[in-house]
């Protein structure tokens, strides 16, 4: 196949995959605006405060893990044009099909992803400062 659809392939997936990257921001800043309100509430709901948080931290990593898919198609391109091998363009759900590993693998994913250190950091810190304004305003 020749190299300008895989280029081309590239370059589609390298957009997508950026623009993933700007969603995460959002939902951290999110988190943030979230914390800055439960912090300023002087203890009222701040467990409920505290599920929102959870629940954007886990936001973010499905959101990180579907970005690591285009990741994973990305570094496939790139070898291949690396490499000048054989690789078909235009592939990626293909790719993605053959390598799902059921909803026990989804969950695993998701929660590789919540913890790797630039996903985790904010929401892990920022849930610690939501229960720690609940225990100093008590």
């Amino acid at each position: 196949m020749p190299a300008a659809d895989l280029k081309e392939e590239w370059c589609l997936q390298q957009t997508q995959f950026d623009s993933y990257e700007k969603h995460s921001l959002a939902i951290k800043l999110m988190s943030v605006a979230v914390t800055v309100i439960a912090v300023f509430s002087n203890g009222q709901g701040i467990a409920a405060f505290i599920a929102v948080l959870l629940v954007l931290w886990l936001q973010d990593a499905i959101w990180k893990t579907f970005q690591s898919r285009i990741e994973q198609r990305l570094l496939k391109i790139e070898q291949a044009l690396a490499d000048n091998d054989a690789l078909t363009p235009f592939q990626f759900n293909r790719d993605f099909a053959q390598q799902r590993r059921g909803l026990s693998g989804l969950l695993q994913e998701y929660i590789g992803q919540a913890v790797r250190p630039t996903v985790a950091y904010p929401h892990a810190a920022l849930v610690l400062i939501t229960a720690l304004s609940l225990v100093t305003s008590a």
